[in-house]
């Protein structure tokens, strides 16, 4: 189940769109309503200088990636002996029958 979860967010950090935060940079009323219905997830910090502007950064995409493909190989790995682990009860339990 965690390990679905994190797949999913460095799917979304990989892959996600940043169309709200562009819009959120060159938007001249923010206010709580307008964030709340913005997707942000790929956002990692947002600054407003003293000097005025706004400065959005996001999360490595490609970290994300290497991250996804980690869990995607030990998930793997798991499964296969998940499945030898089975395979092998199996065959004692067959081999317990008269």
């Amino acid at each position: 189940m965690v390990n679905e979860t994190a797949k999913e967010g460095f799917r979304r950090l990989a892959f996600g769109g940043i169309h709200d935060a562009v819009r959120l940079l060159f938007c001249e009323d923010v206010n709580p309503r307008t964030l709340k219905n913005m997707d942000l997830f790929a956002v990692s910090e947002i600054r407003r200088p003293k000097n005025g502007g706004m400065e959005i950064r996001f999360f490595d995409r490609i970290e994300a990636l290497r991250l996804l493909s980690e869990l995607e190989m030990s998930g793997t790995g798991a499964q296969a002996l998940l499945s030898a682990i089975e395979s092998g009860a199996a065959a004692l339990k067959d081999g317990d029958k008269p």
